[in-house]
């Protein structure tokens, strides 16, 4: 069930989205059985998978590519336009990984990892410019698989990942000017507040001003 998500759920989320019917492993039930057949092999040899781990890297940018070009030609297909086949390929992309982590209750790789979906733009665009340029499809989509795939290997090799704000890390220090909500000056009483009384005043001091 893991590996159909992985490899199916992408897809299906996308057609789902777009209404795209019938779905592709519907239309097409062999793709369920041949990713039924991978996923009992690799189980079957999973001793010595950590031994290509490698290859899995640069097969999965493969896939990555791929994706992205399916995702683009099914919006292209139904008549939308270039915002549409950036949005299907991104959810054909990254949604089927998205799934099997959250089915495995691990946080989704392309969100903790190195630039994934980040890359998908980039490929729309190589895209629409050999599109536009009256290219074939097919040299079309190999220009988008390669761009896909060498951006996501240098991602890999140099860790690159978009920058990030650690807000909570580095708590700043507030001062009475700096206070917007007060609550916790509302919540305890002044010193020297009595029921009934107004509590007294202290000298401000000219640094409080």
């Amino acid at each position: 069930m893991i590996a159909i998500i992985t490899a199916l759920g992408g897809g299906s989320v996308r057609d789902v989205l777009l209404g795209h019917y019938p779905l592709t492993w519907v239309r097409h039930p062999e793709y369920l059985l041949i990713v039924s057949a991978a996923a009992i092999i690799t189980v079957s040899i999973s001793g010595i998978m950590k031994h290509f781990r490698v290859l899995f890297l640069v097969l999965d940018a493969i896939g990555l590519g791929v994706f992205t070009v399916f995702g683009i030609r099914v919006a292209l297909e139904m008549g939308h336009g270039a915002i549409i086949a950036l949005v299907g390929a991104t959810i054909t992309g990254i949604m089927g990984g998205v799934l099997r982590d959250l089915f495995c209750t691990r946080i989704p790789l392309v969100f903790r990892k190195e630039l994934y979906a980040s890359i998908l733009p980039i490929g729309v665009g190589v895209y629409y410019i050999f599109k536009t340029q009256n290219f074939s499809d097919e040299i079309t989509a190999l220009a988008t698989i390669i761009t896909v795939v060498g951006l996501r290997l240098l991602a890999i090799y140099f860790r690159l990942s978009l920058p990030h704000f650690k807000y909570q890390d580095a708590p700043t220090s507030r001062t009475r000017r700096s206070r917007f909500w007060k609550f916790r000056e509302r919540l305890v009483p002044p010193e020297g507040y009595v029921l009934g009384k107004l509590p007294k005043r202290k000298q401000s001091k000219p640094d409080d001003c």
